[in-house]
């Protein structure tokens, strides 16, 4: 059986649809005030939401909070540029840059979309000097917090860079994969959410970064190096079943943003659940041995939690209220002819959207409600006087 801590929580990435996580982690926090998550970590948009959590300096329920604030008020042109001007003399770089044969007179080109309205207001949300977000320190300092790390890649040295702030941490390395100790600031922030060919690439010394999705095959390996054992993950993926599988998406020749979702289904959705599969098959072989046989492995005990409805599909009733620069440039990219534009719903970053996607996230939490208490008891100071959604069950972990 895993020990009751510490807990880690693992937020995968997924772009405009990391609302959908910090919908589930609201009612969890009001369902459960006294909950304490020491080791936190995520990639793409779950880095963003990794750092408020972390940097909250009264605790998980009170970060949760502020996190949802930030995601209400969050709009499309508080994450990129979406005017014609902008988008246009983006697309006409990209357009000379391609016609040029590598001439060295050739337009400079990082990203479709200019993310610096993101970059500004994330340094005004997360307390920070100079970059640095002071209150991850301070939580470490005062044993709130244990850990907290993001991931990134590195298009530099094509490796999965794993960035982790954290006490009395033993970095680790795989192939293709390493840990950098270091003070985390807004540049690992913007680095690991940068979306691939969507947003700018961020140098952090002398490498440029981009999002942790592209390379990190193993999204629960940073928190159970950080030494979590009980993790929850909150997936943004939605579990399509045979039927869904089977039909097709798009009529005919896909177009280029069925290609681009394909491909980014793969980085950011997919990966959790292979993740998964390898941790309960691993369970499955250390239960089967004792204890001064496994090598100092220990059982991990696992809860994922995902979208009950297909958030590509949803993303297709808001696209008309996009901004119209935006949504010329997505039409023209194919969106208007799937019936589950994935791609779309990752830069979905519309008021409308993101609040449906909060009461998703705080139903499906809701459903889960029985899961969770058997999962979170054992981390649960024990109250007669329990308040919140609905009672806490006496079970053990599942």
């Amino acid at each position: 059986m895993p020990g009751a801590g510490p807990l880690g929580l693992v937020l995968t990435g997924g772009g405009a649809r990391g609302a959908y996580q910090v919908g589930v982690l609201d009612w969890i926090a009001r369902r459960y005030p006294w909950l304490e998550v020491p080791i936190v970590t995520g990639v793409s948009a779950g880095a963003v939401n990794t750092a408020c959590v972390a940097a909250h300096p009264d605790g998980f329920g009170p970060g949760v909070g502020q996190l949802r604030g930030l995601w209400c008020d969050l709009t499309v042109d508080r994450v990129f540029r979406a005017d014609f001007r902008s988008i246009g003399s983006t697309a006409l770089r990209w357009g000379f840059r391609l016609a040029s044969g590598g001439a060295r007179a050739a337009p400079r080109v990082r990203g479709f979309l200019d993310t610096g309205p993101l970059r500004e207001y994330l340094g005004s949300v997360l307390e920070n000097e100079d970059g640095l977000i002071k209150g991850i320190g301070r939580n470490l300092e005062e044993g709130k917090l244990r850990a907290a790390a993001v991931a990134a890649t590195s298009y530099s040295t094509n490796q999965s860079v794993v960035f982790v702030q954290g006490c009395d941490i033993v970095p680790w390395a795989r192939p293709q994969r390493r840990t950098e100790m270091t003070r985390l600031t807004l540049e690992h922030i913007m680095a690991s959410a940068a979306l691939p060919m969507f947003f700018p690439a961020v140098r952090i010394g002398n490498e440029w970064f981009g999002d942790g999705g592209v390379r990190l095959t193993a999204p629960l390996s940073p928190a159970l190096h950080l030494g979590a054992n009980r993790i929850l993950a909150i997936s943004t993926r939605y579990d399509r079943s045979k039927a869904e599988t089977a039909m097709p998406t798009v009529p005919g020749y896909p177009p280029p943003a069925q290609v681009l979702g394909s491909l980014l289904n793969a980085v950011f959705l997919d990966l959790i659940d292979q993740d998964a599969l390898r941790l309960h098959r691993i369970n499955e072989l250390l239960d089967r041995l004792p204890a001064d046989r496994r090598d100092g492995m220990r059982i991990v005990d696992l809860l994922v939690i995902r979208p009950s409805r297909d958030l590509g599909r949803l993303a297709a009733e808001f696209e008309p209220q996009l901004p119209r620069a935006f949504r010329f440039m997505t039409r023209g990219l194919g969106t208007r002819e799937q019936k589950s534009p994935d791609m779309l719903s990752l830069l979905m970053f519309q008021q409308d959207y993101i609040r449906r996607l909060l009461e998703i996230g705080e139903h499906d939490a809701e459903a889960r409600a029985a899961a969770l208490d058997a999962f979170l008891a054992p981390l649960l100071p024990p109250r007669p006087d329990f308040s919140g959604p609905g009672p806490v069950a006496a079970s053990g972990p599942s």
